[in-house]
């Protein structure tokens, strides 16, 4: 039986929370720049992998909401495509990368590439409220490393200062809920932590005791 990992996805959601709560100061501060209405779905475009305990968050989240029925089937189907494009994709920056490709060159050509999440129908997302950090922050001014992104469509004046969110920050609290989860399953994959999937893969997996790596593993 997988162990209860409730109380480190409590934690998540709190996290989640708070990323809201950055994204209403900023947008109420500047309503401006903040152009984000109901319908617009750019950020649903963007390409980015979740770690270990968003990924299961939002699986969790889905199993909820389509335990069964022919929409879940639809989401899954579009979620198996867009898993196979974002391959082929890994497959292309990672040969880029092998011919002498920089890394700023690599992400740029990453950063061209849209993809339309399976969780976008009609322009809304089929799972708003359990949806993504990136996702709720996506808008506002971030920043992770040393490079700053805006949404295109928003209105914030470029060389002028704004509240920025701090990704990198972020990630370090996702990265150390991640490791709780690994430890309260007491996983024996020692990077279980450290692996990322796009939201596609996190809806087709089933996230049980053979893929969490629980127990020891068998003798030969």
């Amino acid at each position: 039986m997988l162990p209860d990992v409730t109380p480190i996805l409590t934690r998540y959601e709190t996290l989640r929370a708070q990323a809201d709560s950055v994204f209403d100061r900023v947008q109420k501060s500047f309503p401006q720049c903040v152009t984000c209405t109901k319908g617009c779905s750019d950020c649903c475009y963007a390409l980015f992998d979740l770690s270990l305990v968003e990924a299961l968050a939002l699986n969790r989240a889905f199993a909820k909401a389509f335990d069964y029925g022919e929409q879940r089937s639809k989401i899954l189907t579009r979620a198996a495509e867009t898993d196979r494009k974002l391959t082929k994709l890994k497959r292309t920056l990672f040969r880029m990368e092998k011919e002498g490709a920089s890394p700023e060159e690599v992400m740029a050509k990453a950063a061209l590439e849209r993809m339309a999440c399976p969780l976008l129908e009609d322009g809304e997302c089929l799972l708003y409220n359990d949806r993504p950090i990136t996702c709720r922050l996506y808008g506002i001014p971030t920043v992770i490393g040393d490079r700053g992104h805006v949404c295109g469509f928003s209105k914030f004046d470029v060389g002028t200062q704004y509240p920025t969110v701090h990704l990198d920050t972020i990630q370090s609290r996702l990265e150390a809920l991640s490791g709780e989860i690994a430890q309260a399953v007491q996983s024996r994959f020692t990077e279980l932590d450290q692996v990322y999937v796009p939201v596609s893969m996190a809806l087709l997996t089933t996230y049980d005791e053979t893929y969490l790596g629980c127990g020891k593993a068998k003798d030969d």
